[in-house]
C-alpha cells in the first residue's frame, strides 16, 4: 500500500514540476516577452559598442597627439628658437603668396586668374 502511495505522489509531483516548466517556457515565448528580451539585448549591445567606440576614439586621440609631438620634434617646430637662425616661416597650405600674373592690352589689365568672373 505504501508503494502505491509513494508512486502516486512521485507521479503527481513530476506532473506538477513538468507543468510549471512548460508554463514558464510558454510565458517566455510570448511575443511581448520576446520583444522585451530583444530590446534589452539590443540596448546592452549598443552600450557595449558605444563604450568600445569611445575607448577607440580616445586611443586614436592619444596616438595622434603623440605622433604630432614626434613630428614636431623631428621638424624642429617644438625646439627653442636659436638666436643665430631666422624664425621659421609658417604658411597656410592653400595660401597663395604670389600675386596673379597680369598683362595689359590696349590699356586694359587682364589677369591669368581663371577663378575670377568675366
Amino acid at each position: 500500500m505504501f508503494r502505491r502511495t509513494f508512486w502516486f505522489t512521485a507521479g503527481a509531483a513530476a506532473g506538477v514540476w513538468a507543468t510549471t516548466k512548460v508554463n514558464r517556457k510558454l510565458k517566455q515565448l510570448t511575443p511581448e516577452n520576446l520583444a522585451a528580451t530583444a530590446a534589452n539585448k539590443a540596448l546592452e549591445t549598443g552600450h557595449r559598442l558605444k563604450d568600445r567606440a569611445v575607448g577607440f576614439a580616445l586611443d586614436v586621440r592619444d596616438g595622434m597627439a603623440q605622433r604630432e609631438a614626434e613630428l614636431g620634434d623631428a621638424l624642429g617646430l617644438n625646439a627653442s628658437v636659436d638666436p643665430e637662425l631666422p624664425a621659421p616661416r609658417h604658411y597656410a597650405a592653400i595660401e597663395n603668396r604670389n600675386k596673379p600674373k597680369t598683362y595689359v592690352v590696349d590699356g586694359t589689365t587682364y589677369s591669368y586668374n581663371r577663378n575670377e568672373d568675366h
